[in-house]
């Protein structure tokens, strides 16, 4: 699946492995020029809390009417949400104000800049290009009725994989749920290998509408999207390309990000 990395029964988004080894390579490389001048080493790790915490700070602000729905969803990174250019500015904002000498800051900096590059560089070419939805398998909505994909055809829509028994899935289903409910773009959430009445009795214990649910008892939608694990959300734009795939639990912020790039 584009955008995810598989080592065994591990799967990892690949710009958030990118992210990871550019923040070891940050603390190595300032660890080497602390060590080189002298420096407090902590001041790296100040650096990358800063860049981080600048990051969040404007990626909530950007996306302030999402958050303000649920602000305690700010704390929840693990869902993704950060700001480039706003995290590197952060950290070297403070190796700016804690690094005093001056060959040193400009090492510091250079260093900064090469992986900011680096990023930049890396999730464009990590970020897979737009490709056809494939023929959408058999599915049913959720009293049994045959859903009809030709509905579909000249919009944008969305379609989240879930099951009852992931976590995540159990976690963002809610909010996925409210957001179909009032959005004019179709938002389909495609239960996985689950029958109607294991789906149904989840959702009644929830309190979840099951308006937007349809049941894929042969889990066909995952293997003609490639999805090696759940939740999977696929953002399909009015001429049935995929322009996004988010593997993970989805934040409210997120969904409307790949709402606004299939509404284009």
């Amino acid at each position: 699946m584009p955008g995810i990395i598989q080592l065994g029964p591990l799967v990892i988004a690949s710009d958030r492995l990118l992210a990871l080894a550019l923040i070891m390579a940050f603390l190595f490389g300032f660890d080497r020029i602390a060590a080189r001048f002298g420096l407090q080493a902590r001041t790296g790790g100040l650096a990358l809390a800063g860049g981080i915490v600048a990051a969040r700070l404007a990626y909530v602000l950007a996306h302030y009417d999402a958050f303000a729905q649920d602000w305690a969803s700010v704390l929840a990174i693990w869902e993704g949400g950060f700001s480039g250019p706003a995290g590197f500015l952060g950290a070297a904002a403070i190796i700016a104000w804690r690094v005093r000498h001056r060959v040193a800051l400009l090492r510091s900096l250079a260093m900064l800049g090469a992986l900011a590059a680096l990023w930049f560089a890396g999730s464009s070419l990590l970020s897979p290009a737009p490709r056809p939805m494939p023929d959408l398998p058999q599915m049913v909505h959720l009293e049994g009725r045959p859903f009809d994909p030709s509905a579909l055809e000249g919009q944008p829509y969305v379609m989240n994989l879930w099951a009852t028994w992931c976590p995540p899935c159990r976690r963002e289903l809610p909010m996925l749920a409210q957001e179909a409910a009032r959005t004019d773009v179709p938002i389909l959430l495609v239960s996985q290998g689950e029958d109607a009445g294991t789906v149904q009795a989840y959702l009644e214990r929830q309190g979840i509408s099951g308006e937007a649910v349809l049941l894929d008892d042969a889990s066909g939608l995952s293997l003609v999207v490639g999805s090696t694990a759940l939740p999977t959300t696929v953002f399909v734009d009015a001429r049935g390309r995929i322009v996004e795939t988010q593997f993970g639990q989805l934040s409210r912020a997120a969904l409307a990000d790949g709402l606004a790039r299939i509404m284009d």
